[in-house]
């Protein structure tokens, strides 16, 4: 589906910048045309700023998704999701960052939440990024306590994980 989302600027590469960060942030585009975060609107300026572009660009962008669509149904309903990944050492919780030998793969995620739930180890927050959108794609698992040293070596074990990074 992305491929799909994505196709329709492949002919306007700040265009397709700006529509990454769009997805990747679950942000909004209203019918009028601004970008927002649930209710909060965003200034074009900003988001330009962030991904290198001119404001230009995310006015064609929201402009575009407005007239198509598809792109108007995704843009409208898409949601931001919070992640604990930053507060987890605060809050005693741990983190497991698993670098995938091929993001596209499918059962990394199975593999890996089987193995912490052998270790006794319950999962409250997993977050897979998509290939599609992100350049570097993880998954980002939150635990409710801190992981054991013997689950590293088990997760190093499962298939299509290439990497394994713990907080």
């Amino acid at each position: 589906m992305w491929d799909l989302i994505l196709k329709k600027f492949r002919k306007y590469p700040a265009q397709e910048r700006v529509v990454r960060l769009l997805l990747k942030r679950g942000f909004q585009v209203t019918s009028d045309g601004k970008v927002v975060s649930g209710g909060i609107k965003l200034a074009h300026t900003q988001i330009a700023q962030e991904v290198g572009v001119d404001r230009r660009a995310v006015d064609a962008t929201a402009s575009m998704i407005t007239q198509d669509d598809l792109l108007r149904i995704i843009f409208t309903k898409i949601r931001p999701i919070s992640s604990l990944y930053e507060v987890a050492p605060d809050l005693e919780l741990g983190v497991i960052v698993i670098t995938p030998v091929d993001a596209t793969r499918t059962g990394v995620l199975a593999s890996v939440a089987a193995s912490v739930a052998e270790h006794g180890v319950s999962i409250i927050q997993a977050i897979a990024d998509d290939p599609i959108v992100s350049e570097h794609p993880t998954l980002t698992i939150i635990c409710d306590r801190r992981i054991p040293d013997d689950l590293v070596g088990e997760l190093l074990k499962c298939e299509g994980v290439k990497g394994v990074s713990v907080y």
